[in-house]
Parts: structure tokens; sequence; C-alpha cells
């Protein structure tokens, strides 16, 4: 290696990325991040949400998400320590904690972070050059509605609404760099894997020295 690419490495100081992944409910983007997370890399963390919503009964706090109540979490909005929120499927709050997230990508660390669409694009924007946005997605809509009903964790009237806001965040799927069709869950675990290796490699173009 070249003393001049050497410096250059030197004084480009890699910094994490987020791994922005989004999908409708039922696509299966909680079962491949966990696939992705349980290789055990050390540079790769998982970022855990705040909610308002109940936890479920293999969910615990501090693991899956930080269950909090709802007072608490328009307190930590209204000072501000969300880097995202949004309240979802019209009942719950979910939101990003913006020193947690700080505090991983500045050692170095790339976060996972399964976010809905909304969420996702507004990290994009605050982290343009240090963010990888996802999109998983079942073949079809016949397929993901079966999953929804198989999984039996919600009634016929959830699993409605959650049909109807699938076809409301396909809209924005332009906005993503990547879709991955989950139809085998080891080839969609494969490919988000590749996508995150791929980010090594990436050259950071608002970060180049001349050297």
């Amino acid at each position: 290696m070249s003393k001049k690419i050497s410096n250059f490495i030197k004084k480009t100081g890699k910094v994490g990325n987020i791994i922005i992944i989004s999908a409708p409910s039922g696509s299966g983007k909680s079962s491949i991040c966990e696939a992705v997370l349980a290789e055990g890399k050390k540079n790769i963390n998982y970022s855990i949400s705040y909610t308002t919503r109940p936890p479920r009964k293999d969910e615990k706090n501090g693991k899956n998400y930080y269950f909090i109540s709802e007072n608490k979490f328009k307190q930590m909005v209204e000072e501000k320590k969300f880097v995202e929120w949004a309240k979802v499927h019209g009942s719950y709050y979910y939101g990003t904690s913006k020193e947690l997230l700080n505090k991983a990508l500045s050692a170095g660390k790339n976060i996972i972070l399964e976010i809905d669409v909304q969420g996702g694009v507004n990290i994009k924007k605050q982290y343009p050059n240090n963010s990888c946005m996802i999109f998983i997605m079942a073949p079809d809509f016949k397929t993901l509605k079966k999953r929804l009903t198989t999984r039996n964790k919600d009634c016929k009237e959830t699993i409605y609404m959650r049909m109807l806001n699938a076809k409301k965040e396909l809209k924005y799927l332009p906005k993503y760099e990547y879709l991955v069709i989950n139809k085998k869950l080891d080839e969609a675990v494969y490919a988000v894997k590749t996508i995150i290796k791929s980010l090594e490699y990436k050259i950071e173009k608002d970060r180049v020295y001349f050297v």
C-alpha cells in the first residue's frame, strides 16, 4: 500500500452506517433482521426503538423495544430526544433515540433500524451519507395476507388495516435504494447481508481528502 493511500485511509476515519429496513407488516423484516444479527458480528448492532404499545408475549423490554408510557414518550418528544418518531397504525407511538444512534455511529458500528417508511425517509434526510435504505416485501399481496393470518397475532380488523397500509407503504418504494422480495427467508437474508457487506467498499465522496 502506497504512503498516499495509507494517509488517505487514516484521514477519512470511517463511521458507521444506518441500515434502514422497512416493510409492510407480515413481510418478514423482523425475521430477516434477527438472522443477520445472529451472526454476532461486533460491528453490527440493532437499534432498539421506544414504543408506547404493550409488549407481546415473546418480547422483552430493552431487547425488542423500550416499552414506555404515552406520557413519558411525549415528554421525550418535547425534549427532542428522538431523531424520528411517529404514531403507527393510528394507535401507538414509536421513536428512535438520537443519543443511542449517534453514539453507535461514532463508534464505527453499523446500525440495523426496523422502521416504518415515513421514519425511514426522515432518517435518510438527516443522515444522507450514512444510511442505506432497504425495502422488504412479500412476493404478492395474497402471500402477505396469508402470512398475517397464519402468525395469529392480529384480529381480522387489524389484518384488513395492515393490508391497506401495505398498499400505501409501497408508494414510498422509489425513495428506497434496494428492494428485497422475501419469497424464501434464507435467500432474503443472504440478499440483505450482501447489501450490508457492500457498504464496506463504498466511497464516502463527501469525505475525500487529497494527499
